[in-house]
């Protein structure tokens, strides 16, 4: 069964509290999710490979280490996910990205895929999917299955909120993935909402409603 990872690090939590406050604005929403993203980036990669290498300093040869492979692949759920890709590229700029789009269809209300453009190589690549809010967990889980289905064969789930229907839809359909979040809430309203949760974080990022 893949781990879940709640990062408590003092920073994250004290980000997330404004990211909560409802009197946050758009501007400011935005930039704490980009920072969030960037420190949890931090932790989910920490058993990233390396190889041994050499460089030259102005003192002497030094023997030391760099990321081995191919580098990462990050595929944000659209549209929410695109708030949190610019602070993880700010840590790792050499980073691909693909998207994958979802809609829920009226009838069945189940994720639809509408979109799906990822780099070359997903089987090389240890592959991060970003969705900010893992309520229901039907769209990151159909975000899993479209990368697996595509070669991706390491992948990592990454959010900033989950609720524990979520944490368990994806545990039930993808039980190899771990899951990094940066909060577990109490659970989901009638309406499919996080409680106590921050709100639609994609009308959030972008000003809509």
């Amino acid at each position: 069964m893949g781990a879940v990872h709640l990062l408590e690090h003092p920073l994250i939590q004290h980000k997330l509290t404004y990211m909560r406050n409802k009197n946050t604005g758009t501007k400011e929403f935005r930039a704490l999710v980009q920072e969030v993203a960037m420190l949890m980036a931090y932790e989910i990669t920490r058993d990233l490979p390396l190889a041994e290498t050499s460089v030259e300093t102005p003192v002497a040869r030094a023997r030391t280490r760099v990321i081995a492979g191919k580098t990462l692949a990050l595929v944000p759920v659209l549209r929410a996910g695109l708030g949190m890709v610019d602070g993880i590229l700010n840590l790792i700029p050499n980073a691909k990205v693909g998207h994958v789009g979802l809609y829920r269809d009226p009838e069945t209300l189940q994720p639809v895929e509408y979109y799906c453009k990822l780099p070359l190589h997903l089987e090389e690549r240890d592959v991060i999917v970003v969705d900010p809010m893992l309520a229901t967990g039907g769209s990151a889980s159909a975000a899993i299955t479209a990368v697996r289905q595509r070669g991706a064969t390491a992948v990592k789930l990454m959010c900033l909120v989950a609720a524990p229907e979520g944490v368990q839809r994806v545990q039930r359909d993808h039980p190899q993935v771990d899951i990094y979040v940066a909060a577990i809430d109490e659970g989901l309203n009638d309406h499919g909402y996080i409680v106590p949760g921050l709100g639609d974080a994609g009308d959030r990022l972008f000003g809509t409603r």
